[in-house]
């Protein structure tokens, strides 16, 4: 018999218990340390960032907050404009940062390219496994079944909602005119989600009159949250996160934003089974469910099926919906943003705009129609120059599920590949003057023979933003940038 210290004893088999668990970590760690060390070697000749430090990789050089990384990470690439891609070391973990068409193009036009990247799995507890962070098989299966929701009699019951929340949005800023310079990043934000909000789930959350509603509050501290932890590799395992206070934290949104979601999916399941039932009258009012509702993103999810005719779960339905949620409030709310911020710095684009506005709308306040999106050719150019400049997603990432080759450059299986669409988009070699604000460079004359993966804003090849396809569709970036 074996005495530990501390007095704890131990049978001779428990001991040998306590070396094969030793050994069995041991081999896991050595194995992982072999493979880093690989990777490392076959890597070594593509440029990178100094000091870089055995297993912490570039971590120490990273500034905390969102804003200072990004500035990092447009700095690099400023830096490196005269190489093709760089690579970085987040902790252990390899990434590829790309800002050059050519190399861009070999991941974006690959079929075989389209899992996201490691960072993106601190979405899943929120998100789950839907159509942005899903791959393979579910990922394709996925958006064979929602892309069709997105025909036009849904689209125009949308547009219908933009219309009723624009209208609120307009209120709200007219009483600042002949005022004081303010900042309009907020208001608009809360015009999105609320617009996001109704087309998605059905559910008018108010956002624009209460902005201090606890699902709104959730929703950007989860954001932000998540954005913190993807580049803190010490914060990465579940059971170390959850001992700090950001973890906690992030425990409690959680379960806001999911309780959320779940009595909405039960309402409107509920509206659902008492329409099959008969209990609707002739104007589509069910008992218990108030006034007529539009259709929204989540009655169509109610209702999908796949090809063998099998319905999508409780589980996957609020994986979607929360996707859309958000991916489809901020992305909209920037394009809005930067849109207005360009316009008012530039006055003559601004006539421009105000010019083909009255051509279509005169002096009427009459609602936008979809015929109406089609004839501000203008506006479209704009909001493509303010996507260039500052894309709503300005980085995404993938990686990669076998090795390819970049500009002669290996890089290995399971390496993340970084696009940093910001950069990729001021490529003076493409847009001459860069930073220049010249909504004339997306007139249809000016686009030929352009690189087709110099302006990816929704990302492009097979796995690209299921909204572009439907900005295509309609005619304007407006309606789902």
């Amino acid at each position: 018999m074996e005495v530990l210290q501390g007095g704890t004893q131990l049978l001779p088999w428990g001991t040998g218990v306590i070396a094969l668990l030793l050994t069995v970590v041991a081999v896991c760690s050595l194995r992982s340390l072999m493979d880093h060390w690989w990777r490392w070697w076959v890597m070594k000749p593509i440029p990178g960032i100094s000091p870089c430090y055995p297993l912490l990789g570039n971590t120490l050089l990273f500034e905390r907050e969102g804003e200072g990384f990004f500035k990092q990470l447009q700095h690099y690439a400023e830096e490196l404009r005269h190489l093709p891609l760089f690579k970085l070391w987040i902790g252990p973990l390899p990434v590829m940062i790309l800002y050059d068409p050519d190399s861009v193009e070999v991941i974006l036009s690959s079929s075989k390219h389209i899992e996201k990247s490691y960072l993106y799995k601190f979405l899943q507890p929120w998100l789950g496994t839907g159509l942005l962070t899903s791959t393979g098989d579910k990922w394709r299966t996925r958006r064979k079944m929602i892309t069709p929701t997105f025909h036009f009699a849904i689209l125009t019951d949308f547009l219908e909602v933009m219309n009723e929340q624009g209208s609120i949005l307009v209120e709200k800023l007219e009483k600042h005119v002949d005022k004081e310079p303010f900042d309009v990043f907020f208001d608009i934000t809360l015009c999105a989600l609320d617009i996001i909000c109704e087309t998605a789930m059905g559910r008018n959350v108010g956002a624009q009159e209460n902005k201090d509603s606890e699902y709104v509050r959730a929703v950007y501290r989860m954001s932000d949250l998540i954005q913190r932890r993807q580049k803190s590799p010490w914060l990465w395992p579940d059971h170390v996160y959850v001992l700090f206070k950001e973890g906690r934290e992030h425990e409690r949104n959680l379960k806001i934003l999911h309780s959320f979601t779940d009595t909405v999916i039960a309402e409107k399941a509920a509206e659902l089974e008492n329409a099959k039932q008969g209990k609707c009258d002739a104007d589509g009012n069910c008992e218990g469910s108030g006034p007529k509702k539009r259709k929204a993103f989540l009655d169509m999810l109610l209702s999908a099926t796949d090809d063998e005719g099998n319905k999508l779960s409780y589980r996957d339905i609020r994986e979607e919906v929360d996707t859309f949620m958000f991916e489809g409030h901020d992305t909209t709310a920037a394009a809005m943003n930067w849109v207005l911020y360009l316009l008012g710095h530039n006055p003559e684009a601004q006539k421009k705009v105000h010019r083909e506005l009255d051509e279509v709308f005169g002096t009427s306040e009459r609602p936008v129609t979809m015929e109406d999106l089609k004839k501000l050719r203008y506006l479209e150019c704009v909001v493509k120059e303010a996507l260039r400049l500052f894309p709503s997603v300005p980085l995404f990432a993938r990686t990669l599920r076998e090795d390819c080759y970049i500009k002669g450059y290996r890089i290995p299986k399971g390496t993340n590949v970084l696009v940093i669409t910001y950069a990729l988009h001021r490529d003076p070699e493409i847009f001459p003057e860069p930073e220049e604000f010249r909504p004339e460079r997306f007139f249809p004359e000016n686009c030929r023979g352009r690189h087709p993966f110099a302006y990816v804003p929704f990302s492009a090849g097979p796995r690209n933003c299921i909204g572009k396809w439907q900005t295509h569709r309609v005619g304007s970036p407006l309606l789902f940038a």
